[in-house]
């Protein structure tokens, strides 16, 4: 079994002491062990960040950028090595895996711009003599801790524009899936990045806890759940870092009467059940308004009841299996809950099983209809292959159920009405929207976040929100004295001309 340690000071370290099993959740074996850092472990780890911080701060930004376009060219080579990393870990489908990876080297190729993204503001005679202009710095050593269900992209997030400002940085990846974390850390060095400069430290709530209170940690970044998420900024703003943290998410698509619903039904199986449903993003209540919801059924129960499931590596599969035996058996309490609350379950997915498989992690695709907003599987983030239909009268209906849940994170519309398209893009109290576009994550150039409690922080991922994040601005006020070239002056000097 593969033996999955640290990364510190440009090289793979292995340490005693605790470690955890991670698993192929296709088949349920375990296939390696990932050593969970200490506290030693992580200040050493911050310790070498810290020490390579000012050489990197003062390398030019554009060969910053220059290592980020090798790092960049080294993912396209090695794209399908990381998804199959990713696939053997997650569960997810290799071209998904592939996707997510694609997703990450965008943010790359933002950051490829920095020498740009970093030009200050100059603004000539303020005052007579006076100039004043303006310039980010980088913060010092930065962290991020990640989730399962994106193991290359959410990372990819936050390295590579927190690397490119000047920051180093220091990660702590899932230890269900951790094998790609040290990947990445391998093309960064062969891209030429310093040693030092990024780190990895495997790891639980030790790693975190230490991250969070370290003194030279000057600030974190955070996905995942919103309770370790609102735990994690809290404890992060305690002992005086800047934080963020991207939370959980109840994600509605409005279906209006007009939407061309051949294409939407193909827009839910897609952001309901890819990836298992294992996504911040994924859809899981789709809203039926007006009395479009027996149509809309009745072509969305034979594509549920026909989603092909099995194994990532299988270029049949449109799903692969939850992440791990722990995690299943959460999902499909949530599905056993939602039959005993009244909810009609249309498509059980709780029986699948696939020959060769048996010890998998597999759920096939569920469709509950008729749920109401007083239901567990409505309230909570289900985090799998789940989705909830919800009947409403009007449009006025469908916004406040969108509006009313406490997650923010993003929500959809499918119509062809332009007016009610552009009501609900003002009108919906959501960070990303979607119009006729199921999963609105945004482009590299655009930033990444939700609103209500998908998140905590006032800065989104990525983008020029990532820039400002992961740097503090300095602005100067210059004044030069009249030098020689006006020659020697006897009257004593006065402000204000």
């Amino acid at each position: 079994m593969a033996v999955i340690g640290h990364y510190i000071g440009g090289k793979r370290v292995e340490t005693a002491g605790r470690s955890a099993p991670v698993f192929d959740p296709s088949t349920g074996a375990q296939s390696g062990e990932v050593l969970l850092a200490s506290t030693a472990t992580v200040n050493e780890a911050v310790a070498a960040a810290k020490a390579a911080f000012p050489a990197w701060a003062d390398t030019p930004t554009l060969a910053r950028a220059r290592i980020m376009f090798k790092f960049k060219n080294l993912l396209d080579r090695d794209i399908d090595a990381l998804a199959a990393a990713i696939t053997r870990e997650h569960g997810k489908t290799f071209e998904d895996a592939k996707g997510e990876v694609t997703r990450g080297i965008e943010v790359v190729e933002f950051a490829c711009g920095i020498p740009h993204l970093l030009r200050g503001d100059f603004t000539e005679q303020v005052a007579r003599g006076v100039d004043v202009f303006s310039a980010r710095h980088p913060l010092g050593v930065v962290a991020g801790i990640t989730p399962f269900n994106f193991p290359v992209m959410v990372p990819m997030w936050m390295f590579p524009v927190a690397l490119a400002c000047g920051n180093t940085f220091v990660l702590k990846p899932s230890e269900k899936d951790p094998t790609a974390s040290l990947m990445l850390a391998e093309l960064l060095a062969e891209a030429g990045l310093p040693k030092g400069v990024f780190g990895v430290v495997q790891g639980d709530k030790e790693a975190v806890d230490t991250l969070l209170t370290h003194p030279d940690v000057a600030a974190v970044s955070f996905v995942g759940s919103t309770a370790i998420g609102e735990y994690v900024y809290k404890t992060a703003c305690a002992h005086g870092k800047r934080a963020q943290a991207l939370c959980g998410a109840k994600n509605h698509l409005v279906v209006m009467p007009d939407a061309d619903l051949d294409k939407t039904v193909d827009a839910l199986m897609g952001a309901g059940y890819g990836s298992a449903g294992e996504r911040c993003m994924a859809v899981s209540v789709a809203v039926a308004v007006g009395g479009v919801g027996d149509a809309l059924m009745e072509k969305l129960v034979p594509k549920v009841q026909a989603l092909k499931v099995g194994p990532g590596l299988d270029p049949d599969s449109e799903m692969g299996p939850l992440v791990t035996k722990e995690h299943l058996a959460k999902v499909r309490g949530y599905v056993d809950d939602g039959v005993a609350a009244g909810a009609k379950l249309v498509v059980d997915g709780r029986g699948l099983k696939l020959q060769g498989y048996e010890d998998g992690y597999f759920l096939g695709g569920c469709l509950f209809d008729d749920v109401t907003t007083d239901m567990k599987i409505y309230k909570e983030e289900i985090f799998g292959p789940v989705l909830s239909v919800v009947r409403v009268p009007d449009y006025e209906d469908a916004l406040k159920l969108v509006n009313d849940h406490e997650y923010g994170n993003g929500a959809a519309i499918f119509t062809r009405d332009g007016d009610a398209a552009r009501a609900f893009d003002r009108d919906a109290k959501a960070g990303m929207i979607g119009i006729n576009v199921p999963i609105p994550v945004p482009v590299a150039f655009h930033s990444f976040g939700g609103w209500k409690r998908s998140v905590f922080g006032d800065r989104n991922v990525y983008g020029m929100e990532g820039v400002g994040f992961y740097t503090k601005m300095k602005t100067t006020t210059a004044r030069w004295p009249t030098g020689i070239r006006a020659g020697a002056q006897f009257v004593m000097p006065t402000t204000g001309s």
